[in-house]
């Protein structure tokens, strides 16, 4: 897989997990830069596809930590109206709805007091380290956070149960959807019993999806992740995580 929007590494350090941002202990983060790839060419084909270049409305429902989707609030604001992130786990939604808090001035106000308290009780150089990176991306925040306002919003949900998603999210309201679903050791499909628990969740967000709207699954290969009432429309491989992207029909 080539980058066609993030062609050149960048310095991503404050927006490390574990640094600022909180992580779920167990489960990798989802990288940085690929994020950033993939909300951009999910962007690029609403408009192309739809001809819609609003700002979009961006569910997870698989969200873990929300700790890409935080991350893609600070790269893509002006991009980006509401973020909605739902969780099976309760540990997940806690700490999503902890991170989602960080995409506001209030939020990092609080998170660098929490740190400033912690660097002078431990005096720890990472405490420090945290403490610049939360200053940073709320100077960089300032500018575009009054101008950009992005709504967040965090539930508890079975992705494949119809009534726990529909009950929380509006009919036809999510632009995007952006979900790292559950693979390998780290994390597993909860509470379902479906064969084919992708193309369940698959057939929930079609109840929320909008006219113009645009899916991105991360999973390993050995899911399926296909629908009789979806498109795909790209698929590529980076590592060990497939990423297929589609367009309802």
């Amino acid at each position: 897989m080539s980058y066609q929007y993030v062609k050149e590494q960048q310095d991503y350090s404050d927006l490390a997990s574990g640094r600022v941002f909180h992580s779920l202990p167990g489960h990798p983060a989802f990288p940085v830069r690929l994020a950033s790839e993939i909300f951009q060419r999910c962007r690029a084909m609403r408009e192309t596809i739809y001809k819609n270049s609003t700002r979009c409305i961006l569910y997870d429902p698989c969200c873990g930590a929300a700790y890409h989707l935080s991350v893609l609030a600070h790269l893509h604001r002006e991009h980006i109206q509401e973020i909605i992130a739902s969780d099976v786990e309760e540990k997940a939604v806690a700490l999503a709805k902890r991170n989602l808090e960080l995409v506001s001035i209030s939020g990092l106000d609080n998170r660098i007091a929490e740190i400033s308290a912690l660097s002078e009780r431990y005096g720890k150089a990472s405490h420090q380290e945290a403490l610049r990176s939360a200053q940073i991306l709320r100077s960089n925040s300032l500018a575009v956070a009054q101008k950009y306002p992005v709504t967040t919003r965090v539930f508890r949900a079975n992705a494949t149960e119809k009534k726990q998603v529909l009950s929380n999210i509006e009919t036809a309201s999510v632009d995007i959807v952006f979900t790292d679903v559950p693979y390998g050791q780290h994390s597993h499909w909860s509470g379902s019993e479906e064969t084919y628990p992708i193309q369940a969740m698959l057939e929930v967000l079609m109840g929320v999806l909008s006219r113009a709207s645009i899916v991105a699954i991360a999973s390993d290969k050995q899911q399926k992740v296909s629908h009789d009432r979806y498109q795909r429309v790209e698929q590529f491989q980076i590592g060990k995580r497939r990423v297929v992207i589609l367009k309802p029909i």
